[in-house]
């Protein structure tokens, strides 16, 4: 116990300074959203620390890190180009954050990106687990976490290539994407992102304790519904589409799949 609770003490120290070193540069920048991208990138970060910091078996490591590092970095490289390409202007997001927080925006915020490192820590708890676990049989539920990873992974990407060719052409300014994966769900890529984080916590099943990895999804489907996904997002599309949107919402499901409905 004291020697997890040490590899985790780690993590969050480097957590922790890499959100002070981003709020920083967020500032310099005059655009928060870069939070967006280190979030994503630290997954990465904290997986190669755990792994240094452990000896477990290196079939079961390779299990794990190549989804995990695949969906972190290429969640991470696809926000970085999103935020530059949008930059000097800020997501709505968070220029909704500078109007709500005035003139105490600075230290707000401040503590809003170290609340992203502490949730950064908390949901790499399965990787931890994962990494620490040397023993040699490699359980059935690991290669069925890793698969549906992988494949919620291809999903997520799909749908994000599909929103980015729409957004492209400046003849949708104003419309609501509805091609592809977006004809059938309004967030597409938030429900491939559970589906990523239910196939870690199954790969995390095969690993002593890895039960208690269970609040990893649970948090990430509450962050998905209720805060800061599919709430703040939809926000943002009402505000810049309007009427648009809103007969959006009446025909297409907001997070899993199915067919869209008929509007009588």
């Amino acid at each position: 116990m004291d020697q997890i609770l040490q590899q985790i003490g780690i993590a969050t120290a480097v957590a922790a300074g890499l959100m002070c070193v981003v709020f920083a540069l967020g500032r310099r920048m005059g655009n928060f959203g870069i939070v967006d991208i280190a979030w994503s990138w630290g997954f990465a970060l904290l997986l190669a620390i755990y792994l240094a910091l452990t000896e477990g078996n290196p079939t079961r490591d390779v299990l794990l890190a190549a989804p995990a590092m695949a969906w972190s970095l290429r969640l991470g490289w696809h926000l970085y180009r999103r935020v530059m390409r949008s930059h000097p202007d800020e997501d709505g997001r968070y220029r909704q954050l500078r109007e709500e927080w005035g003139d105490r925006l600075g230290v707000k915020m401040f503590w809003f990106f170290q609340l992203q490192a502490v949730v950064l820590v908390a949901l790499s708890l399965p990787f931890l687990l994962v990494a620490r676990n040397s023993a040699p049989q490699i359980a059935a539920i690991e290669w069925v976490g890793a698969i549906l990873a992988f494949a919620a992974l291809l999903g997520e990407a799909t749908a994000d290539a599909q929103l980015s060719r729409f957004k492209a052409d400046p003849r949708h300014g104003g419309k609501t994407c509805r091609a592809g994966l977006w004809g059938y769900s309004r967030h597409p890529n938030y429900f491939f992102e559970w589906l990523i984080w239910i196939g870690f916590f199954l790969i995390a099943l095969g690993s002593p304790g890895g039960a208690v990895a269970v609040y990893c999804p649970a948090i990430m489907l509450y962050f998905l519904l209720k805060k800061t996904g599919i709430p703040a997002t939809e926000e943002q599309a009402l505000r810049t589409k309007g009427d648009d949107y809103r007969r959006y919402q009446k025909t297409t499901n907001a997070f899993v799949p199915w067919f869209p409905k008929e509007l009588s």
